[in-house]
């Protein structure tokens, strides 16, 4: 399992627009979805991947990374590894 953040996404984008969006840029669908609210000017996603690891994302997330996506300069990033202690 792995998580890819996704920062400064439209509040209004549909979990089906985000799947799209990262489906053109050759990601697969992910699993679940967090959204981050932040301050309101800044929100995010988390989104979890269940059968691709964290290095899979890391070759795929320069893919996506600081490029416009409606009217917004999205910032990619592979979440680390949780703790389970």
């Amino acid at each position: 399992m792995s998580e890819l953040w996704i920062g400064n996404v439209d509040a209004d984008i549909s979990s089906d627009e985000i799947n799209a969006f990262l489906g053109r840029y050759g990601c697969p669908p992910f699993d679940e979805i967090q959204r981050v609210p932040g301050t309101g000017e800044r929100p995010a996603v988390i989104l979890t991947f269940n059968k691709l690891s964290a290095e899979a994302l890391r070759k795929l997330q320069p893919r996506i990374h600081n490029i416009l996506w409606n009217n917004r300069t999205i910032v990619v990033q592979v979440m680390p590894p949780k703790r389970e202690d």
